[in-house]
């Protein structure tokens, strides 16, 4: 028996079928009917179709321009996760396009990538060096564990950053094994995500743990973290840190890899507490003296909670020419800064915790050290994205979230 191809706008579905299947065209197959005319379809055999008005796929669409604000790949990383989130179709120009060098580079590519792979998408301009996306977001994959490999010092904890919010969306478990840098400067340290983002992400509903399998540094990379995450229980719950309170503890990481003979996992440590002290803060270190690493490394970090629940950071990786001492008083330095400010958020959680705070179900409020650009093109991205309210009054941060729930 002979069928026929037959589409159907989404109106016409409708009265024929009594249900709204989605936005576009879709293709049938028909038996004909007894006298000639085409009956209902009783197979879909394509689902949706690039035949929608051209108004209506304008409205499903996010296009962003990548040289606003700061022009940075965190345009690209997190329009990239709310996409995806969104299930809606990308469109991004001008990709990093007030960087030195513009475009995406390997661990930017990665983080295109591994959303693609999440969602089972589609890219259109996933190269090194590209400028442009094009982005459809899929419905899902079946995969639970997920291993990317950066292949260069680029940052592992930002491609962390850039698929967490899938993996707490997600309706399963899953695990994530991620090789490159862990410690560099300009991007998040992994101490740092593990015992001060990840810790006040749980406050919001956000269950996940970071390791440290292997240290990675610039140039060689080499450095292995594993995410491990689980669905959230609803809908996030908003963060609320309006006061900053009295230093309870304070203690941090003084890593070292192949240095021993030159101490400087202690003298790091030595110097930062040093610092601390003389504006009275008792700071315990742990000394990791590191044999696995590729390479040569160092990185020191620190942390303090205060008695209202407040967790402030600060950290610093070690390069060629940077001494030991040196980085342990930057480090120190840097905490302090943040702490005379009365933030109750340290200057890298300012902005981490803007999309998470977007996508809760509530306000969320807190006291920022000061108006980085990261903050502003945050703000900027989820204002642009998902229309959410927000006000920044002195170093009041406060964001009105949508209330997301996973599709």
């Amino acid at each position: 028996m002979r069928l026929y191809e037959r589409y159907y706008s989404i109106e016409t579905l409708y009265k024929k079928l009594g249900t709204d299947p989605g936005v576009g065209s879709l293709r049938f197959y028909c038996l004909p009917g007894n006298n000639g005319h085409i009956s209902l379809p009783f197979l879909i055999v394509i689902s949706k179709m690039n035949s929608a008005p051209q108004d209506d796929r304008e409205n499903l669409m996010i296009r962003i321009d990548g040289s606003e604000k700061s022009g940075s790949g965190t345009i690209l990383r997190y329009a990239m996760a709310l996409a995806s989130l969104l299930g809606k179709e990308l469109a991004m120009d001008n990709i990093r396009a007030r960087r030195k060098k513009p475009g995406l580079r390997p661990q930017h590519l990665r983080s295109v990538i591994a959303c693609s792979e999440m969602t089972g998408g589609r890219i259109e301009g996933a190269d090194v060096d590209s400028t442009r996306i094009r982005y459809w977001p899929g419905t899902g994959s079946e995969k639970t564990h997920y291993a990317w490999e950066i292949g260069t010092a680029g940052s592992t904890t930002m491609l962390a950053l850039t698929i967490l919010p899938l993996a707490v969306f997600s309706r399963k478990s899953l695990h994530f094994r991620i090789t490159g840098g862990l410690f560099q400067d300009f991007a998040p340290g992994a101490y740092h995500m593990e015992r001060v983002l990840l810790p006040l992400l749980a406050r919001m509903g956000v269950e996940a743990s970071l390791k440290i399998v292997r240290p990675g540094y610039v140039p060689r990379g080499g450095g292995v973290i594993e995410l491990k995450t689980h669905p959230a229980e609803g809908r996030l719950v908003p963060l609320t840190l309006m006061k900053q309170g009295q230093v309870r503890n304070v203690g941090g990481v003084s890593l070292a890899s192949h240095l021993s003979p030159q101490k400087v996992s202690s003298r790091m440590a030595t110097a930062c507490r040093e610092v601390l002290s003389r504006h009275g803060l008792r700071a315990q270190f742990e000394l990791v003296d590191d044999k696995s690493a590729p390479q040569r490394g160092a990185a020191l970090f620190v942390s303090l909670e205060t008695e209202t629940g407040c967790l402030i950071g600060a950290d610093q990786a070690g390069r060629v020419g940077r001494r030991s001492e040196g980085i342990g008083a930057f480090v120190a330095k840097s905490l302090l800064e943040d702490l005379r400010t009365e933030a109750t958020v340290d200057r890298h959680l300012a902005d981490q915790l803007i999309l998470f705070a977007a996508l809760a179900h509530g306000t969320t409020t807190y006291l920022i050290p000061r108006l980085t650009e990261h903050v502003e093109t945050n703000l900027w991205l989820i204002e642009t994205i998902l229309g959410v309210e927000t006000s920044l009054e002195g170093n009041r941060l406060s964001i009105e979230g949508i209330g997301f729930e996973r599709r």
